[in-house]
């Protein structure tokens, strides 16, 4: 049997709507309170735009809405896209979540922006796409949700309110090195995104560790991976649950977006060779299959990247079929399930 490395273990939602927003939010809710039952350590809501069948929009108030009907999981965004907005605004978001459930809420932030028209809507005009002033969106984000800027710094009169006694930590989510180099520079904890399927984990958590420089909040390095994560009793149910992504996401990327579709749409779906393409590439690297499969996935990547946390996300149609992956995946590392 695989050996696993006590480590965190933790849920990354995208609030997937296969029926109604309002069946999708509710699953989210049961998901998280599961999730916290079953002692995994924290519960992130991500942001993406323009997807019929994603409904994470809006992480600030799904965030305090997690929150709100749980009680010990720590509750965040994996993450806020800092392009998208103004960084006292997160701040203030944010800063008003820590102190409504205090000691419980994360703040992750990526680079990641929609396509264009849904640029333009959010006020990134197409002529500024290429521009890249993530870095400073950063500091200033940190600045205001501490109170403290880098001196002398030209926002550093900007009070801004609430301000938390336990401000959320800011964590870098990143695919690649530049990700890396950034968390590390800040001396901030690191997610990088391996459930995208593209980027190598492992050498850009040895880059951040390499490169950390330690803050007064992490004196040492944090690394977390994300994973694609769908455990069922066979490796066949299991791929048959993980269907319905792939399907969805393949109809997005193809210009024909659509909500998540049921197991029995997708055995009734006309597969051509480039649809299956598709989902071999997304499967690729993730974990797909029966507990054991699962459990060799999982033992592979920490033995290869040394992570301190495991994110899981997955797409599943049924809330059911969620839950029961969850309680899988937490089987396979017991002393995790032990220690809450």
């Amino acid at each position: 049997m695989s050996v696993i490395p006590p480590v965190q273990l933790s849920v990354l939602d995208t609030t997937i709507i296969g029926r109604t927003p309002e069946s999708a939010f509710a699953d989210t809710i049961a998901l998280a309170q599961h999730a916290e039952r079953l002692g995994y350590a924290r519960y992130w809501m991500a942001e993406h735009h323009g997807a019929p069948g994603v409904g994470s929009s809006a992480p600030a108030i799904t965030v305090g809405a997690v929150a709100a009907e749980t009680s010990r999981i720590r509750v965040g965004a994996g993450g806020v896209m800092l392009p998208n907005h103004v960084p006292l605004v997160v701040a203030e978001q944010f800063g008003t979540l820590a102190a409504l459930y205090p000691g419980r809420i994360d703040l992750g932030v990526g680079r990641a922006v929609p396509e264009p028209w849904t640029q333009t809507v959010l006020g990134r005009g197409l002529a500024n796409y290429q521009s890249d002033d993530f870095s400073d969106r950063v500091v200033q984000l940190a600045g205001f949700l501490t109170g403290s800027f880098p001196q002398p710094h030209p926002y550093e009169q900007v009070y801004v309110s609430p301000r938390a006694a336990q401000p959320p930590p800011v964590w870098i989510l990143g695919s690649s090195p530049a990700g890396a180099s950034l968390a590390a520079s800040l001396g901030v904890p690191f997610a990088f995104a391996h459930h995208f399927g593209r980027g190598d984990a492992a050498a850009a958590i040895e880059h951040y560790r390499r490169r950390f420089q330690p803050s007064a909040a992490f004196p040492e390095p944090y690394a977390l991976v994300t994973l694609l994560t769908v455990v069922a009793e066979t490796d066949a149910e299991a791929a048959r649950l993980a269907g319905s992504a792939d399907l969805m996401f393949r109809s997005m990327f193809a210009g024909r977006p659509t909500l998540l579709p049921s197991p029995e749409d997708v055995d009734a779906h006309d597969w051509t060779a480039e649809d299956l393409v598709f989902s071999r590439q997304r499967r690729r690297g993730q974990a797909i299959g029966s507990p054991q499969t699962v459990r060799n996935v999982i033992a592979d990547l920490l033995a290869r990247t040394g992570a301190d946390e495991l994110m899981l996300t997955s797409q599943m149609y049924r809330l059911a079929d969620r839950l029961r992956s969850l309680e899988l995946a937490a089987e396979q590392i017991p002393t995790l399930v032990a220690a809450q």
